[in-house]
């Protein structure tokens, strides 16, 4: 099976410009997600899609493969599928196993991608994502009323929550989908869907200066650790 990781990085953003290749952790932080993909045996070819002539300097120094992506799909409203899908006309021979990762996700746990992929083929699954427990209480808001989504007069302590009763977000680190489900349907996720289980120290992104700085002292924290 011809295993490929595309990894989309415009050079347009608001909240942070020039964000993925600003410094994080020693290195420009897209190279954390190449290495990662990089080190998974079971991938064929990291690819980079991106409009930005320093991104792909960076990233090709880095080892991944760049894809030219036209200025029309690199805009504030350009969707990620929209990268996927111009990632795969250009790519050969045409991969069977897809893999998105993001960037503005560095920290994964060791082998996460390599893992993630044996499960997918294990599983027979059309597509999967990584997600991660949260404990925090849920709430809906209806016009001017909040409503729970637990039972707040029998507030659980984080202990007392059983397994089967922990809440789970998609941390948008990593996706896997076959190109014919892709194909089929136009979104990265559907059919038949699996999951990966990160834990919860894993689940940051970065879309601004203040969770860069977060991020990095999580990281070093864990060096400082050896976690």
């Amino acid at each position: 099976m011809n295993t490929v990781v595309i990894i989309p990085a415009r050079g347009g953003s608001k909240g942070l410009p020039g964000k993925n290749i600003r410094e994080f952790a020693g290195k420009p932080l897209i190279v954390h997600t190449i290495e990662h993909a990089l080190g998974a045996p079971l991938v064929d070819t990291v690819y980079v899609s991106t409009d930005d002539e320093g991104i792909a300097a960076v990233s090709a120094d880095a080892g991944a493969s760049i894809i030219d992506r036209p200025a029309e799909l690199a805009g504030d409203t350009a969707t990620t599928e929209s990268a996927i899908e111009h990632a795969l006309s250009v790519i050969t021979p045409s991969p069977d196993i897809v893999v998105l990762l993001q960037a503005t996700s560095p920290l994964r746990p060791e082998r996460a991608l390599q893992e993630a992929l044996e499960k997918f083929a294990a599983g027979n699954y059309d597509s999967l994502l990584s997600i991660s427990p949260t404990h925090r209480f849920f709430w809906k808001v209806t016009g001017d009323t909040a409503v729970a989504e637990y039972d707040y007069r029998n507030r659980p302590r984080r202990q007392d929550i059983e397994p089967e009763d922990v809440r789970f977000v998609e941390n948008g680190s990593l996706y896997v989908f076959t190109r014919e489900h892709f194909e089929a349907c136009g979104n990265r996720l559907g059919g038949r869907i699996g999951y990966v289980v990160f834990p919860e120290e894993f689940s940051g992104e970065i879309d601004s200066a203040a969770d860069l700085a977060m991020l990095e002292a999580t990281h070093f924290e864990k060096d400082r650790d050896g976690t």
